[in-house]
Parts: C-alpha cells; sequence; structure tokens
C-alpha cells in the first residue's frame, strides 16, 4: 500500500524531465493502486471476527533493541488508508487538469505521491517511530507543496512557516516518545496500551499533553495554528490534500491511537483536548466569517471542523465514533469544497477574492451544485453527511461537559453564517469580474472528482452513524464505550444547532444575498479587524517568539563579539602590542648596548649597597 506512491514519487524524481509527458498519469495510477490495495485489506478484516481484526505485520528490526519496523492492519488504520487513498486519488485526477498548464506537473506528482506514501506509513505504523518517521515525512511534503511555486515569495515564506509552526508540534511529540521509553521500555502500540495503566498520574498526564502539542501543531490547533491559512499559497489540489483528508487529520488520529494517555474521560489531558477542540472551533469559524478569499475561508472553516473532531476525541471512547466518523465525511465535503473553489479559480483567471465573483452558479452548474452539496453537508444539513457526524459529536459533548457542548452550538450556527455567505458572494447576486474574465465549466477530469466528493457528501454520514455502524466497526481499535453512542434525530442540542445554523445563514442572506456586495472590503468593526487578522495569532507568535528570539539573537552575538571574542583579540593584541614595544629595544646599535649594560650595572650596584647599609 505504502510501496506504489513511494516507488511513484522515487520514478518521478529521479528520471526527472523525461517523465513529463507521462508522469501525471504514473502519479494517479500509483495512488489508484494503493487505494486498490486498502480496499481488499478492507474486505479482508471485514471477514474476520471482531477479536481478529488486529493484524500486526513485522518488516524489519529498525532500531536493534528499541524499535521494529511494522505495520498495523486495524480498523481505525484501515479507515484512514481507506479515505487518504481514496480520497488522495480523487484529488489526483483532479489534478491532471488543474495542472495541465504547468511545465513542472510532473514534479508536482512526484510530491503528491510522497506525501500519499508519508501519510499511510504514518496511520500504519505498529508504534511511535514508525508514526514519527512517517509524520516528519508528511511535513517534508506539505513543505514542498506548500512552496510548490517557490517563484512567488509569499508561498516560499507560507512553506517555511509551516514547517517552523509544525516543528514546535512535533518537539512536543518527540519529547512525549522519549518519555514513554523511559517508562515502558517501549514504543509499541499494543505493549504501551498494557503498560499505560501502570504508570504514575502525573506521567500518564505529561505524555498526553505532549502528544496533544504534537497534534496540535498537525491539525493547525490553537495555539499552533497561524501556519494554515498561510498554506493556501499552494496550488488548490495540495489546500484539498492537506485540509481534507491527510495532513490536518493527523492531530486527530494521534489523539485517538493514543487513547491509553487520554483515559479515563475528564482527566487532565482528556479535558485539554476537548478545551483545545471547543477553543478552535470558534477561532477557525470567526475566522472563517471576515476572509474574502475563498480559499482562506475554507480554511478556517477547516480549522473549526477539526477542532470538532479533536472536541470529540477529548470525549473518550464515546466521542471517537463521531469524531473518526466526521474525519471521514469532512474529508468527503471539504475536498468537494476545496476543489469547488479550484474549479471556480480556474474559471476565474485564477482569482479569489470573493467580492469580484457573483451570479456563478449561471456559468459554472455542475461546480455550483456539487459545492452546494458540501455547503450543506458542513452546516449540518438534516439527512446529509454532516448532520449526523457534527451533530453526533455536539450531543455527545452536551451529555459530557454543558459549557464545551454549547459552545459547539455556538460554532454551528456560526458555521452557517460564514459558509451561507462564501455561497452568497461566489454563486449569487450581479456579476462582480474583470472585463477579461470569462468563466465557464471546468473539464470532466475535474468535474467527475467533484461529483464523486459530493456523492459521499449526501449518504456517508447517515451510513456510518446509524445503527452504529462506525462504532462497532472501530471498537477493536479504540476500545468500546460502557453504553453505545445513539444519535437522536430531534435532541435538544440538535434542534438548537439547526435553529442557529438557520439564524445565521438568514443573516448572511440579509448582508450579503439581498444587499449588494461591495467592491472594495469596507473597514469593519474592531472584531472584523480581530477576525481579518486570524485572532491576531501571527502578532501574538511575534510579540512572545520572534521579537524576543530577535534580541535574544542580538544579545548572543553581542556577547560573542564584545565578550569572548574581545578577551580573545585582546589578549593577542596585549602580546603583540608587547612584543611590538619590547622589539624597539633591539636597536643594533653598539653604544645602546653598551649604555644599556652601564645603567644596568649602575642600578644593580646601588640596589646592593642600599641592601648592605639596611
Amino acid at each position: 500500500m505504502i510501496a506504489f506512491p513511494l516507488l511513484g514519487a522515487a520514478i518521478l524524481l529521479v528520471l526527472g524531465r523525461k517523465t513529463d509527458r507521462w508522469g501525471h498519469l504514473l502519479g494517479v495510477a500509483m495512488s489508484l493502486a494503493s487505494f486498490v490495495v486498502a480496499v481488499l485489506a478492507f474486505f479482508e478484516l471485514l471477514g474476520l471476527s471482531a477479536e481478529q481484526r488486529r493484524q500486526a505485520v513485522h518488516l524489519y528490526e529498525f532500531i536493534p533493541g528499541m524499535a521494529d519496523m511494522g505495520l498495523l492492519i486495524d480498523p481505525l488504520s484501515i479507515s484512514f488508508a481507506l479515505l487518504i487513498t481514496g480520497v488522495g486519488s480523487l484529488i489526483h485526477i483532479y489534478s491532471i487538469g488543474y495542472m495541465s498548464h504547468d511545465p513542472d506537473r510532473r514534479r508536482f506528482f512526484s510530491y503528491l505521491n510522497l506525501f500519499v506514501a508519508a501519510m499511510l506509513l504514518l496511520v500504519l505504523a505498529d508504534n511511535y517511530v514508525g508514526l514519527f518517521i512517517g509524520w516528519e515525512g508528511v511535513g517534508l511534503a506539505s513543505y514542498l507543496l506548500i512552496g510548490f511555486w517557490q517563484f512567488k515569495p509569499s508561498a516560499a515564506v507560507a512553506a517555511k512557516k509551516a514547517f517552523v509552526v509544525n516543528r514546535v508540534g512535533d518537539f512536543g511529540l518527540l519529547v512525549g516518545m522519549f518519555i514513554m521509553w523511559s517508562a515502558t521500555g517501549t514504543f509499541a502500540f499494543a505493549e504501551l496500551s498494557e503498560k499505560a495503566g501502570g504508570l504514575s498520574q502525573p506521567m500518564v498526564t505529561a505524555i498526553g499533553l505532549l502528544l496533544l502539542l504534537g497534534a496540535c501543531g498537525k491539525s493547525a490547533q490553537l495555539p499552533l495554528q497561524s501556519w494554515l491559512l498561510d498554506a493556501m499559497e499552494g496550488p488548490t489540489p495540495v489546500s484539498a490534500l492537506i485540509h481534507a483528508a491527510t495532513m490536518v487529520t493527523a492531530g486527530v488520529y494521534l489523539v485517538v491511537r493514543s487513547g491509553a494517555f487520554f483515559f479515563p474521560e475528564g482527566s487532565p489531558q482528556a479535558l485539554a483536548v476537548a478545551i483545545v477542540g471547543a477553543a478552535t472551533l470558534l477561532a477557525g469559524a470567526i475566522i472563517g466569517c471576515a476572509k474574502d478569499d475563498i480559499k482562506k475561508g475554507l480554511a478556517g472553516s477547516t480549522m473549526s471542523q477539526i477542532g470538532y473532531m479533536m472536541l470529540g476525541a477529548g470525549l473518550g471512547p464515546a466521542g471517537y465514533a463521531f469524531a473518526i466518523g466526521h474525519l471521514i465525511t469532512h474529508g468527503f465535503f471539504k475536498a468537494d469544497m476545496f476543489l469547488g473553489a479550484g474549479s471556480v479559480m480556474h474559471g476565474m483567471n485564477d482569482e479569489v477574492d470573493m467580492r469580484k465573483y457573483g451570479a456563478l452558479r449561471k456559468y459554472m452548474p455542475i461546480t455550483f451544485v456539487t459545492f452546494i452539496i458540501g455547503y450543506l453537508a458542513i452546516i449540518g444539513f438534516p439527512l446529509l453527511s454532516g448532520y449526523f457526524t457534527k451533530d453526533g459529536i455536539i450531543e455527545t459533548a452536551v451529555e459530557h461537559n454543558q459549557v464545551l457542548g454549547w459552545l459547539a452550538v455556538v460554532g454551528a450556527g456560526i458555521t452557517g453564517f460564514y459558509m451561507s455567505r462564501m455561497i452568497f458572494m461566489t454563486f449569487f447576486g450581479e456579476k462582480r469580474w474583470a472585463e477579461d474574465a470569462h468563466p465557464h465549466e471546468s473539464p470532466t477530469v475535474m468535474t467527475v472528482p467533484l461529483i464523486v466528493l459530493s456523492i459521499g457528501s449526501i449518504f456517508l454520514g447517515g451510513y456510518l452513524i446509524l445503527s452504529n455502524r462506525l462504532m462497532l466497526w472501530l471498537a477493536p481499535a479504540v476500545g468500546r464505550p460502557e453504553e453505545l453512542p445513539t444519535f437522536h434525530f430531534a435532541s435538544t442540542p440538535g434542534l438548537a444547532t439547526l435553529a442557529l445554523v438557520a439564524v445565521g445563514a438568514a443573516y448572511a442572506w440579509m448582508k450579503y444575498g439581498r444587499a449588494e456586495v461591495p467592491a472594495v472590503q469596507p473597514r469593519g468593526s474592531f472584531l472584523t479587524t480581530f477576525a481579518r487578522r486570524d485572532l491576531y495569532g501571527d502578532a501574538l507568535n511575534e510579540s512572545l517568539f520572534m521579537r524576543p528570539g530577535q534580541w535574544l539573537t542580538r544579545i548572543a552575538v553581542f556577547f560573542d563579539n564584545r565578550g569572548i571574542d574581545g578577551v580573545v583579540n585582546g589578549l593577542a593584541a596585549g602580546i603583540g602590542g608587547t612584543s611590538g614595544r619590547l622589539r624597539r629595544i633591539q636597536t643594533g646599535f653598539a653604544r645602546t648596548y653598551a649604555l644599556s649594560i652601564l645603567i644596568g650595572a649602575a642600578l644593580l650596584t646601588g640596589a646592593l649597597l642600599l641592601v648592605g647599609n639596611i
């Protein structure tokens, strides 16, 4: 499964320009081959009893005495593998059309293959060492893809920012792994699950919080969210791949896979996961309300939806099914909308400002219909995928923690506003585009993936959640709650969520559907400015880390130049100066030497006489 995309990446990178004519086809073929293997593995597991659905595959000894390289095929890893390869393959196919005019399309597909291979290693590894290698591989591939158009300074800066911020989270994950090893002597998931119960609560809490820090980096959760919106500088298929099915879901996978360190429910580390999720889902939703860039609006939405997943994961086994279910359905409807945004850009000369759109439903009917389906799914329209998974998280959260649960309800209402705003500004109203724009529907190679993703956005959530199919499927890997969670169609939190979503959508219609959208972005209130500047996340990082780091560097340079170098250089200069002065004594004249001897003899004689008299 991992070998196919890894081989594709290697061939395309090694052969280089020789593959320009067919490299993109090889990239698609390798991703599809990996998807086929994932499907076969899924059906093989499906044919086994629940007790047997945990197959370990030993590959080789990686670090003697510490860690082997092996794969873990279980319901959780296969669920992720299907999502990564399935949605990833659709993104590969879409990229054939989107990147058709790029001279480096072959290199782009090699990076896509590398990304898929690294993500598969991350979710299929049977220990934290293998997971960490895939974790870093995803970080490298994301850096290459976000900065693919490195000739644009903004893309190069965004790639570096994503790389640096993720290293902060990776440091937490690495330290957590060190503590695991020192406490248990193993990195294997199975052994750690057994030994975690014997560790002290402070140690378990420390490991859990460090793992959470790693998850926050990859999944762009507070306080390590600042890289996510800048990552939109990469080509749109990259945005769909990173924000829908792969990189940002890695943190959720890490928390669920590490459930032994986040148990029991209500422990400090589990509560921290839920609080981070609730805070991030609100922050991402608020940011999404103020973005006129269609891709950045969707990026804020991703940040918010991953927050819902983290909230669910922080609720323990009772919330795992809804968290993973929302992760899977989100992979479909968010990829659908990101690729839909790319389709809009394709027909609008790569314009991303929604203020320069309007009335595009008439010119891009397939893009419009598929985007609407994704929109309805994300706001939780009844019976679509998001309705079952996101509302399931909200209902479970309200049962376990009233404050966090009702904050999630508020977040859903804000989602209804900013997603409706996006729909009205893009597809409705009057034409606001430039004269040189000629909007048109995208080619079939781009619209077919949109149609497939929209179908999943309609039906997948109900299939997974009703009758507890997903919970029963995941139980061998993540544990089964004492009482199976039940989705209620008319629960109080659910009805409140629908009401707030309707209010948010209605307010968006009043502001952007019925009223004329101004061509120039209005100044807005303090809250609007707060959201436009990403809640001052960059300013905070600059004040707390970048500026102090600059001053620390300057102090260190000053100390090095004036302190260490000053002492060394001063000593050398003193010796040099002294030797220079002593050298002047050697004049080469006999009379000078005779006079020196005379003076010395006189001084010595005087000294002896003085001592004798005393």
